[in-house]
């Protein structure tokens, strides 16, 4: 079986990427969805102790807490402890399924693939860019977030330069869906996949 990493910075359009992987068969790892997961489970009881103004109806309120903790590093530090090896476990235990599952392709989409060490435990990375502009554009238009809130995510993220250097892929997204579509295919033929 083949991993791949798939990354990009936040409104780079890492998850259209990722469905576009999907619907040529690859079996997806969404770390963004496991943690909105792990926000309404197994988490919840050490999110309280350490939030306990973040849950609403015994899950996470997600608003609450990115107020909380963005732009707050010892919060942040918090969270990323209590939640990153959550995901890491569920992750791997993704992982194994397909493999015992004979399943050709694994694709980890992780935005923090960088920083959490995981571009090493991969074949190949593909980097999802687009330019600043488009980015900008693409998380305020999501609502619920700020330029303030969006520049403290952004900073916590390795800059798109740096995920784009390190890449073995890159996927523009700016020239539209077919562009991106096409440049998946490429991909996969140069993998042989």
């Amino acid at each position: 079986m083949r991993i791949l990493g798939l990354t990009g910075s936040i409104g780079m359009g890492k998850s259209t990427t990722a469905d576009m992987l999907a619907d040529q068969g690859a079996a997806v790892f969404d770390a963004d969805a496991c943690v909105h997961r792990l926000y309404e489970g197994e988490i919840v009881p050490a999110l309280a102790e350490a939030f306990p103004h973040v849950i609403k109806n015994g899950r996470v309120d997600r608003a609450l807490l990115r107020l909380a903790v963005v732009g707050k590093p010892r919060e942040i530090a918090l969270l990323e402890k209590i939640v990153h090896p959550a995901v890491q476990r569920k992750k791997w235990e993704f992982v194994a399924a397909q493999a015992k599952a004979g399943t050709p392709l694994c694709v980890l989409d992780i935005p923090l693939l960088f920083e959490t060490g995981d571009n090493k435990r991969v074949d190949a990375v593909i980097v999802v860019t687009a330019p600043p502009d488009v980015q900008k554009a693409r998380i305020l238009a999501r609502g619920g977030m700020d330029d303030g809130q969006a520049e403290a995510i952004l900073a916590k993220q390795t800059p798109d330069t740096e995920k784009r250097r390190q890449a073995h892929f890159i996927v523009e997204t700016q020239h539209g869906l077919a562009h991106a579509e096409r440049r998946i295919g490429v991909i996969l033929r140069a993998l042989n996949i």
